[in-house]
């Protein structure tokens, strides 16, 4: 990601100017936002060692699977970060919450809303992220669905009952 793109987190600002500093490690993010914001522009940038590092290690947060993360980061295509609520998180808390949504496409074109209300402590003067209450939502389909006697999508000339709709 080039530092003159705006940044993906939606601040309006250059990715330079705005997360890429937080993730590459010259500035620590002042608030539980500022953490989140840079922690969805990761995912877009595929900067995985960024979202494992600014996880707290402790008996809350799971072992983080680096390859399922960045197979996500990679393989989806990122349209945006919402921030809903926020709650403490500013720079004078020890711990903040964010409720967002990130709203993606995955390999299959399916388009789908991450809603989580995290949680994020900070630790030695570093907000780190805590722990995440993931929301299930209603997945939309991108495109119009495919009918079994449709010609599959794959491109293999046969129908979508005969192919990949077994």
């Amino acid at each position: 990601m080039k530092k003159t793109e705006l940044c993906p987190c939606g601040s309006g600002r250059t990715y330079g100017e705005c997360c890429e500093p937080v993730i590459k490690g010259t500035v620590k993010a002042a608030t539980a936002e500022a953490l989140m914001r840079a922690r969805y522009s990761s995912y877009v940038a595929h900067e995985i060692d960024f979202i494992i590092d600014s996880c707290e290690e402790g008996e809350k947060i799971a072992e983080i699977d680096r390859k399922a993360t960045e197979q996500w980061s990679k393989e989806s295509t990122w349209h945006g970060l919402k921030i809903l609520r926020t709650e403490k998180g500013t720079e004078k808390d020890e711990e903040g919450f964010v409720e967002f949504e990130a709203t993606y496409t995955d390999k299959r074109g399916i388009r789908d809303i991450h809603h989580e209300n995290a949680y994020f402590k900070k630790i030695n003067g570093t907000w780190l992220y805590e722990v995440g209450d993931v929301k299930p939502m209603t997945v939309v389909r991108e495109g119009a669905k495919v009918g079994r006697n449709d010609p599959c999508p794959c491109g293999s000339g046969l129908k979508y009952k005969k192919c990949c709709g077994r």
